[in-house]
């Protein structure tokens, strides 16, 4: 069977402006059959995930209330990329901005895409060992109210499987932070 090959965009444009995303419709031809079809696109910036770690081995979580779900989750802190920031210094403020955690240095953990059937952004992954709370929480924007939870690094697989932790890409970034502790292990 032969590999999948790349469709050629025939029109792509702009339907709606949503602040953090854009939707798009692009019309693009299938390489196998010659035929147009129309598929949507959420464009958005990149965001940034933290998975903080505390020198007594807790992982330090924000509960907050979601719209789109309408209901309180347990995630680590995170939150867009501004215009003209990288990603790490984006991580470094949003996890003193949602926690008053501060860490000595942050670790890349990679990125992701978070559904690239529909996004085109990617999420960076970061670890932030030796997280030690240096400030207040910073909800400033209105729009956000957390609060910190410590977890036992030793609960975190337990909360994933009882459905406390249930954001996808939390658990992804969860997995991520695992990978990377059991190379670091050897």
């Amino acid at each position: 069977m032969p590999s999948p090959r790349p469709w050629t965009v025939v029109r792509s444009e702009p339907l709606q402006d949503c602040v953090i995303f854009r939707v798009s419709r692009t019309l693009a031809r299938s390489p196998r059959t010659g035929d147009v079809h129309s598929f949507h696109q959420i464009r958005a910036g990149d965001w940034v995930n933290v998975v903080p770690v505390t020198g007594e081995g807790e992982l330090v979580l924000v509960r907050q209330y979601r719209h789109g779900c309408r209901r309180l989750t347990l995630e680590i802190p995170g939150g867009m990329i501004d215009p003209g920031e990288t990603p790490d210094s984006a991580a470094a403020r949003e996890l003193v901005e949602e926690t008053g955690y501060r860490a000595d240095r942050l670790e890349s953990l990679g990125w992701l895409n978070p559904n690239p059937a529909l996004f085109d952004n990617r999420l960076h992954l970061f670890l932030a060992p030796g997280a030690a709370p240096v400030a207040e929480i910073r909800n400033d924007a209105g729009t956000e109210e957390t609060s910190v939870e410590l977890v036992p690094v030793t609960e975190i697989e337990r909360m994933i499987a009882d459905g406390r932790i249930h954001h996808a890409l939390v658990i992804a970034a969860l997995f991520r932070w695992r990978i990377h502790a059991e190379r670091a292990r050897g």
